[in-house]
Parts: structure tokens; sequence; C-alpha cells
């Protein structure tokens, strides 16, 4: 029987199980990681928004996250009857606004930009996107509306993917892998043997071969979540992007009159602290937007790692250098949520030797 062993249980490294347990029946798939779903994946916005999220110059980007949302509705609806459990899909959309001059002419280059690439986005002064959402504050200026920017409870789906894959038969052990090695891969208790091994350690897969060093670095962020209290005003309906001084925050919100707020961005290497001006910043800027957030409790801070990439695109596919049957699938950056719907068609395709599917070919970089 051949054994498949994927490191790393995020999102990204639970869909990669889920799918080569769903698609390969006779092989034993493992699941290894010393604590599930307690990185990036578990400290993020959970947002599904490539237009919002789009910079000039990231063309390639911006497609990619597109072509994912696209897949967003239809894996949801998969997750959700191979797990019956809930992923917390919103889709009331996102408004992106801005509180000052400058930042208002970002918005316009942004807006531009997409209209450049044949997408467009809403203008909206700052009136008429207060009616839209009444939680904004008189500070905002001007905006965009992007309906089509989605939102999924990213803890939701992390218990929705884990419950999936242990229902197509996939075994988790919770064990940390020191390295990838001909054959398998190492832990404490010794050699894991694998026909194949599908690295999705996030920021940390660099770290287990040689091969994979130069891939991926970690990219700092920290993010806050909130709890409208008794009598406070309550949170936007729809996820809320703005920039502030230049700097840009989110705003995500969830069941249960709560919201998640980010998106610090540091390259400090494996610094696990909330700081201080981190914590100042993102409250400073989330309520000049949001006002009524001054009254709400703060639940949670935390901090974790993005995988970042040089290009930002992530990676897929066998790696040059490394032993064979090493499988690359890491390096979603600050998109891995909007990326997984995408993720899973690209392993599905590479796990089973087949071409990654037609509209995202020249999109996806594969190693080789």
């Amino acid at each position: 029987m051949e054994r498949i062993v994927v490191v790393g249980a995020g999102v990204v490294g639970t869909t990669a199980a889920w799918v080569a347990a769903r698609d390969h029946a006779a092989a034993e798939v493992v699941l290894v990681d010393p604590a599930s779903g307690s990185g990036a994946s578990w400290v993020a916005g959970g947002m599904l928004a490539p237009i919002t999220e789009a910079w000039p110059g990231e063309r390639e980007v911006l497609e990619l996250g597109a072509a994912s949302l696209a897949r967003w509705p239809a894996f949801a609806a998969e997750v959700e009857q191979a797990s019956r459990r809930r992923v917390g899909l919103r889709t009331e959309g996102t408004l992106a606004v801005v509180v000052d001059t400058a930042d208002r002419e970002d918005l316009d280059r942004i807006v531009a930009h997409l209209r450049a690439w044949g997408r467009d986005a809403e203008r909206l002064t700052g009136r008429e996107i207060r009616r839209r959402e009444p939680a904004l504050g008189p500070a905002v200026r001007a905006g965009i509306a992007v309906p089509d920017d989605l939102a999924v409870d990213n803890r939701m789906l992390l218990a929705a993917l884990r419950e999936a894959a242990r229902n197509a038969g996939v075994c988790e052990r919770a064990e940390t892998v020191h390295a990838v090695v001909d054959g398998g891969v190492e832990l404490a208790s010794g050699t894991l043997a694998a026909d194949r091994v599908v690295v999705a350690a996030g920021a940390w897969s660099a770290t287990l071969h040689p091969a994979l060093a130069d891939l991926v670095r970690p990219v700092k962020g920290e993010i806050l979540r909130l709890r409208a209290r008794a009598g406070s005003l309550p949170p936007p309906r729809r996820t809320v992007r703005a920039a502030v001084s230049g700097r840009a925050v989110y705003a995500v919100p969830r069941d249960d009159d709560r919201l998640v707020l980010g998106a610090t961005q540091y390259e400090v290497g494996f610094d696990p602290d909330v700081t201080v001006a981190g914590v100042r910043d993102l409250l400073a800027d989330a309520e000049r937007v949001l006002p009524g957030i001054g009254d709400y409790a703060l639940e949670e801070s935390a901090a974790s790692f993005r995988p970042g990439t040089a290009d930002n695109l992530p990676v897929f596919g066998p790696v040059s250098g490394g032993p064979d049957g090493l499988v690359a699938c890491f390096g979603h950056g600050r998109n891995g949520i909007l990326l997984t719907a995408l993720t899973a068609d690209v392993m599905a395709a590479l796990l089973a030797g087949r071409p990654v599917p037609d509209d995202i070919r020249d999109l996806v970089e594969v190693t080789t």
C-alpha cells in the first residue's frame, strides 16, 4: 500500500491530506503536526478578497486569487458535506475605505490598475459608503464596494477540514517532523517511511530540507479578536478594509457579534510575541474607521507567520534537489485561506499525475 505523508495541519496541509485520501482510497494518508491548526491558519482574518487585496504589479496574485474565489462556493459545499460541519462562509461582500487625501490617491491608483486588468469596483463617497455600512465613522472619506470579495471563519473551516480528512481515512500524528529524508520523514520516535511526502508546513517548510531553504520565509502578522458587549454598537456586516495614514487595517465580522482585526506585517523571523506597538496601531486605526469598537471587549491577541515567497505566489510540485517523492505545497503568503480552494484542485491533479486545470495552468508555477 502506498503511504502519503503530509507535513503540516493548517488549512493547506489538511486540504492536501483530505484530497489525497478522498482520491486515493488504496493509499494510507498520514497527516503529521505537533499542534494541528495552531499556526497561521488559526491566526487569520479569513478574507476571500482578491480584488481588495490587489496591489499594483501583482497581477498574477490577483488572477490566481480570483480563480480560487470562483471555486470557493463549490469547495465550501463539498467540505461541509464531507464533514457535516459549517465552514462559516460569508457572502455579504467587502468595503475598502480611506480616511485622508493621500490614501484616497492610493485608492484611485488601485482602481486604475484594476480597470487596466479588466476588473472593476464601485466607487462610493463617504456618505454613500456609510449608508451601506452604518458602523463606519465620519472619518471615512471614500471607498469602493466589492460584493464578490467574501470571507470565511478560518477556525470553523479548520475544524470542518479536519473532520472531512478523518472521515476520508486520514491518520493524524501529533509529532514534530525534524527533516524530510530519503524514503520518508524523520521524527523524534524514528523514521516514518513514505512513498510521497507533501510539505505543507507553511513558513516552517524551509527548515525541513536544504532544497526548501530558499523557497519560503516567515512574515509575522498579529491579529486581535473583539466582541461587542451588551449595549455596544453592532459590528459591520461586511468585511471592511481600510487605509489609515498609509497603514492597512481590516475588520472581518464573525458570528455572535465578534470581529477580527489585522493586519500588521513584519520581517522579523520567528519572533512570536504580540507587541504593544502592534496592538496600539491596530486598535487606533480600526477605531478611526469603526468608532464603536472602543466599547468592545478585547478577547484575544495573537501572532503567527505567513509563509512568504519572493514573488508572493505559492510553490507547488516536486522539488529539484530533494528526495524522490518530495512535493511542495506552501508559500501561500497572505492569501492562504483564499487559495485553499484552488490548492485542492492543484494537489488533486499533482497527486494523480495529471496536469493542473486549464484555467490556472499559466498562473500556477509547478516546480520541477
